[in-house]
């Protein structure tokens, strides 16, 4: 009777999540989307990805759509034979971004289960990290991948300590691997890193456990035989996914330099720490975690605009002369963040009571999780601190493995807000049930850390100007007196306002456990006023980063790339800023759609209107030389910052030259100006003079400045190549491209001299054959970047294709890897009965 009436207690949290997750997103109900600005570069990005498979009902593993040319493992590509991506799929049935509440709710209530085996406090805990802000702001940002990561870090938890703390080494074993399988197969690998940090202090607690003979040793040994067999097992399913990218890193900007300068040592692997660490957490920054504005909130809080107009009113009446003018201007950064970053969408705040209650749960939680917990969370708020604490950056750069893989580690503090619930709700839990903890001893600790923690909040209040300063180092530099006084008393104001909110969330949690410790209050009661107090604290913070202006018609989510203005379109934009971007590049979105219908051949489109790696508006209607990516290939990122980021009016034409640029657009998105540029070397051309050269250095230097319609640049290393291959120029030669796919190209060539062809597409060594006449032929690299093929005299028809062996290979992987699994759950299930049979059987006899 009582597993029933647990179950229905499950069931109906369930049922709690799925209404808090709607009513958080009543749009939906409405029809609406929501608009995602990642979300409308990836539709951008991955038109020619998505079209492709519309019309053939086959996948391509390459687009040209955006620089030049990337294989579309990390733009949404699908794999054969990819069982637990269709798991993932199932489980997000809900629209978004129901769905991706829901699962961070539900998740952290099967941990919470495992943990406390206690619906009420794992419907707690599910709330305190299923509304904590972050989320909220990656949602509103569009950073599915991650949020879709992070929905599944919870329940992993759990199977892993099903296993380690539970011993239930079949469930967990089940639980693991399958909630292992599920995060990689939301392809955010810098989260699973993350999480994967904090679960080495999980080991580490452990192993020290067992040696100090807490726990059997080989209990522990066998706990983490079974775990590692499923997180093995819940990568090899994702064989494919893990495979091609892998492949595809290694040839990235997360990959090894090429370039010897100031910022790259050719051959050392990963990013340049400039570009790792430029989103670091400030030190005193991390207290957002507890007060959401202690430094602002977003760049762009509703209070800004307000704010912008007064500074634009007090700068008119004060400032007199151009020379203040310009000096004020160099200040400027966002009005509502003084932060340490270069800018943000909102805090990482996690919830005062929460924070709180973690603190509380650091004295209360037991030894077992205390410590492991204590140890990951101080090792990521410490990293957060990125460039702000070189040292220990320093250490994880060079010496821990795929740390520089990685960029923004502000974004590691997920760990932190995956930990502080899970030690709240276990330090909450002991607290109300646990009587081996006296009422002195937890009403000493309860005053201790309640008394520290109200009187900390009434420090800042009191002497929060002079303490924390509410201006940036450039303001204080570059502001006269009276500017930066209304920024520091306008931003006071905000931290006030939630600083008050915090004293007061705190004290209202205080008093509930006081209490409740007192018999004054019933415990279930306490557990309410905690959850409602901090539901409307996280909620109403929630609601500054993802609200109904968020959402907008289907028609636009869907296509948010919009080629004639209307009052209709007008009217529904209504002062809406994500719409506004929408209206405002309707005619440059006209002017791409009519250069794409006028001139259906293939060739790139050089579009500096909307900056050239920061849209996907051009990839939207036609091949593009920039677009909207992280993970763009190392060779085209190196040629973007040597001539297309810095505009040489010689080099950087003749570059555009090479990548096929047949249309250049300038002037801004309200009055496009295209440029035909006749001088665009076309699909493929060939050359007769190829000019060796000894370095990258060198190589990416020539392609500027030398006639690449005549001469190629050929690497020294690729000499050899041309043994027993002579080339001779012939004016009558051509090489024209006959058919396009995106992953697939077939030219026709005539010469009566044999030719290196030149073929404006990127250098890829994974993946692309060349067949001349249907016979596979080498190629090498020519021009930095490009391909290049040798070819004989007379008459050709030459073939590429992309057919990655890693997406054949990862497809039997991955699936004999879910067979596995299905197997040994199977068979750990009926082993399970059996032995339970067997214990009925012989309770029966006894």
């Amino acid at each position: 009777m009582a597993k029933n009436k647990n179950f229905i207690y499950i069931a109906a949290s369930l049922v709690v999540f799925i209404v808090l997750a709607f009513l958080y997103s009543t749009p939906v109900f409405t029809g609406k989307q929501l608009f995602q600005h990642d979300i409308v570069q990836y539709r951008g990005g991955a038109k020619e990805l998505l079209d492709y498979r519309a019309n053939t009902g086959n996948e391509t593993y390459w687009s040209d759509s955006m620089f030049g040319g990337m294989p579309t493992y990390q733009m949404g590509s699908q794999f054969k034979g990819d069982i637990i991506k269709k798991i993932d799929s199932n489980l997000n049935f809900l629209p978004r971004p129901v769905n991706y509440l829901f699962l961070l709710f539900a998740g952290f209530f099967l941990l919470g289960m495992v943990v406390v085996r206690n619906w009420k406090y794992a419907l707690l805990g599910a709330t305190f990290f299923g509304l904590s802000t972050y989320f909220y702001i990656i949602i509103a940002a569009g950073h599915n991948g991650k949020v879709n990561t992070i929905e599944y870090f919870a329940p992993l938890l759990a199977g892993i300590l099903l296993v380690y703390i539970r011993k239930q080494y079949i469930w967990g074993f089940i639980v693991t691997t399958l909630f292992m399988g599920l995060q990689i197969a939301a392809n955010h690998p810098q989260m699973t890193y993350y999480l994967f940090l904090a679960l080495g202090f999980l080991f580490l607690s452990e192993l020290i456990r067992a040696i100090l003979k807490k726990t059997p040793m080989k209990h522990f040994l066998i706990s983490s035989g079974i775990i590692a067999a499923s997180c093995i097992i819940g990568v090899g399913m994702n064989s494919q996914r893990i495979m091609a990218n892998s492949e595809y890193v290694k040839e990235t900007v997360r990959g090894k330099q090429i370039l010897d300068n100031d910022s790259h040592t050719s051959g050392k692997s990963g990013m340049d720490k400039e570009s790792m660490l430029m989103w670091s957490y400030g030190q005193l920054e991390t207290l957002n975690l507890f007060i959401p504005r202690l430094m602002g909130g977003g760049s762009q809080e509703p209070e800004a605009k307000e704010m912008m107009s007064k500074v634009q009113e007090l700068v008119q009446e004060n400032v007199g002369s151009q020379a203040e003018m310009d000096r004020i201007s160099k200040g400027f950064s966002g009005m509502t963040y003084w932060g340490d970053q270069p800018g943000t969408s909102g805090p990482a705040y996690q919830g005062a009571i929460v924070c709180f209650l973690a603190l509380l749960g650091f004295f209360f939680a037991r030894k077992k999780y205390r410590y492991w917990i204590l140890g990951a969370s101080i090792l990521t708020i410490l990293l957060a601190w990125g460039s702000n604490f070189m040292p220990l950056s320093d250490f994880f750069i060079d010496y821990v493995p795929f740390y520089n893989k990685f960029r923004a580690p502000s974004s590691i503090l997920v760990v932190v807000e995956l930990l502080f619930p899970l030690i709240a709700i276990l330090g909450l839990y002991r607290f109300f049930t646990d009587e081996e903890l006296t009422e002195e001893y937890k009403q000493k600790i309860l005053m201790y850390v309640g008394g520290g923690t109200l009187g900390f909040l009434l420090i800042l209040l009191i002497f929060g100007k002079s303490l924390l300063g509410f201006s940036t180092e450039g303001e204080k530099t570059y502001f006269p007196p009276f500017l930066l006084d209304y920024l520091v008393d306008e931003r006071y104001k905000l931290f006030r306002i939630d600083a008050i909110k915090a004293f007061i969330y705190v004290a209202i949690t205080v008093a509930a456990l006081f209490l409740t410790l007192k018999k004054k209050l019933n415990q279930n009661i306490a557990l309410v006023v905690i959850g409602v107090v901090s539901l409307f604290d996280l909620w109403t913070v929630n609601k500054r980063y993802l609200n109904d202006e968020n959402y907008v018609d289907k028609i636009f989510a869907e296509n948010p790339f919009q080629t004639e203005s209307s009052d209709l379109l007008a009217e529904k934009v209504q002062g809406n800023p994500n719409l506004e971007s929408i209206l405002s590049n309707v005619n440059i979105n006209k002017t791409l759609e009519t250069i794409a219908e006028k001139d259906k051949t293939h060739y790139r489109i050089y579009n500096q209107t909307l900056g050239v790696t920061s849209e996907t508006n051009t990839s939207y209607f036609k091949a593009s030389i920039g677009g909207y990516h992280a993970v763009k290939l190392r060779r085209y990122d190196d040629v973007l910052n040597e001539y297309i980021n810095n505009v040489d009016s010689v080099k950087t034409p003749n570059v555009l030259n090479l990548l096929n640029a047949k249309y250049l657009v300038f002037g801004g998105p309200e009055q496009p100006q295209v440029v035909p540029n006749p001088k665009a070397n076309g699909n493929a051309w060939f050359v007769s003079d190829l000019k060796f050269v000894d370095t990258p250095n060198q190589e990416i230097k020539s392609i500027g400045t030398i006639d690449n319609k005549k001469t190629a640049v050929i690497a020294s290393s690729d000499k050899s190549y041309f043994d027993n291959k002579p080339v001779q120029a012939d004016s009558a030669a051509f090489i024209n491209l006959t058919k396009y796919q995106p992953n697939e190209l077939e030219f026709k060539s005539q010469s009566k001299t044999p030719q290196l062809a030149v073929f404006s597409e990127v250098y890829y060594p994974h993946g692309w054959k060349v067949l001349v006449d249907e016979k596979e032929a080498p190629y090498i690299k020519a021009d930095y970047l490009l391909r290049a093929v040798y070819v004989p005299a007379g008459s050709h028809h030459i073939r590429m294709v992309f057919e990655p062996e890693v997406i054949e290979k990862g497809k039997w992987l991955s699936l004999m890897s879910f067979g596995l699994f299905i197997l040994l759950s199977a068979f750990g299930i009926f082993w399970m009965n059996k032995n339970r049979k067997k214990e009925i059987l012989a309770e029966q006899k006894a």
